[in-house]
């Protein structure tokens, strides 16, 4: 009896999905575990494997196209199995009789649905996945912009087509001499929202509405930290980043701040045991937020060489739901893009994330003289629901206090 494939759950905060390319056509024989497509989530693109054997008989969702998790994408079966009641259940009911049809006449049965009528040229021509190598955002904004992506010549990875390459297109497209016949332009260019961005949109829209935030920014000397970190540098081939120590300070403080470490319910504070840190990477299509768990257990080599595994695996969209679900506090860092200060919304249901922000020489008078430092500002989000003024405020200075004499780490 043929199997019915529907769009699956990949991620907890997913409500629909994006066929981004087939492996298969109609017509192919497949085996349990053969990649039947790659699915574009609200976090990454993940390749889905056909969960039954037999023959592709229906693909119901076209490429780049989002819908509802549960919605039928694809039908396995027998060679040939009628499965009409199958598709028939998949698509809206037939139309009723045009005025010019006598409505007593016979209508003659639809033949049945087969994978032969659907492999044939018309089915294929609707469902031949494209075979080019490009990332679902280049290939909505072709899409949109009516460009042939055979014509791009893809300078991603493997020779993969991504935006840059659809707008320098774009680009060259505007710059070709057109016509001396004044044609209206348009004054602006929708992009397609990417099922991240999407979500991105949602959660963050509602942690605004929902959680009432404060913010509180101290300033840390960061000069101890900086001669620590060129030491152990040169003593390993693991290179630790300022953000590796803050991360290591966060889940220091955090095991002293409970509060801190806690998410709203509704109906209870929720202290977490475990010390999960997130921390925000830029990907393509917005950002990701892969997680170090249980961060308080772990030195800063071993936190540096997660670091950078999971950076890389986010911006490859390669991250499996695990690695990026379950913290339970947020680090966004812009100072490696000269963001001397800011302010960063809570991700729910954490109670709280630290925004960084860039080391700069700064002036600093000592007695009665005046000494440069290098100094870093971190701004403190909280949900005033979980944590008090106070209580922030004793968080941050555990955390300077830990920055600023970083052998306190090792203890």
């Amino acid at each position: 009896m043929a199997e019915v494939i529907e769009m699956p759950r990949l991620s907890d905060t997913m409500t629909e999905g994006v066929v981004a390319r087939w492996l298969k056509k109609v017509g192919d024989t497949v085996k349990p575990g053969d990649l039947l497509a790659e699915i574009e989530t609200d976090k990454a693109t993940m390749e889905f494997e056909a969960p039954v054997g037999g023959t592709l008989l229906y693909i119901g969702v076209e490429e780049g196209k989002p819908v509802p998790i549960g919605t039928v994408i694809a039908i396995i079966g027998k060679p040939n199995e009628d499965i009409t009641g199958l598709v028939a259940g998949d698509k809206a009911a037939a139309p009723a009789p045009t005025p010019t049809q006598n409505a007593s006449e016979p209508t003659s049965a639809p033949p049945p649905v087969t994978a032969a009528t659907l492999a044939s040229p018309a089915g294929e021509k609707a469902f031949e996945p494209e075979r080019l190598k490009a990332s679902p955002l280049a290939r909505a904004m072709a899409r949109e912009a009516g460009i042939d992506l055979r014509q791009i010549t893809g300078t991603g990875e493997g020779g993969r087509i991504i935006r840059r390459d659809v707008e320098a297109a774009l680009q060259e497209k505007a710059e070709k001499p057109t016509p001396s016949v004044s044609v209206p332009t348009a004054a602006y260019t929708d992009k397609p929202l990417s099922q991240m961005r999407k979500t991105i949109a949602r959660r963050l829209t509602g942690s605004m509405q929902e959680a009432p935030h404060f913010y509180l920014t101290v300033s840390i000397c960061m000069d101890k930290a900086a001669q620590w970190r060129e030491q152990l540098n040169s003593l390993s081939d693991t290179k630790i980043s300022f953000n590796d120590f803050v991360i290591k300070a966060c889940a220091h403080a955090l095991r002293k701040h409970p509060f801190l470490n806690a998410s709203w319910t509704g109906e209870a504070i929720r202290l977490h045991h475990e010390i999960h840190i997130g921390f925000a990477v830029a990907v393509e299509e917005g950002l990701i937020v892969p997680v170090i768990r249980h961060a308080d257990r772990k030195g800063l080599a071993e936190i540096a060489q997660e670091t950078r595994l999971l950076a890389e695996k986010a911006r490859e969209r390669k991250l499996t739901p695990e690695a990026y679900s379950g913290s339970t506090f947020s680090i966004s860092n812009l100072g490696m893009f000269g963001i001397e200060e800011f302010t960063a919304v809570i991700n729910p249901p954490e109670a709280a994330i630290l925004a960084v922000g860039a080391i700069q020489p700064t002036p600093v008078a000592k007695g009665d003289e005046v000494v440069i430092e290098k100094r870093m500002k971190v701004t403190l989000s909280c949900d005033h629901r979980v944590v008090d003024g106070a209580t922030g405020a004793q968080f941050l200075q555990t955390l300077k206090t830990l920055l600023e004499e970083p052998a306190r780490l090792l203890l």
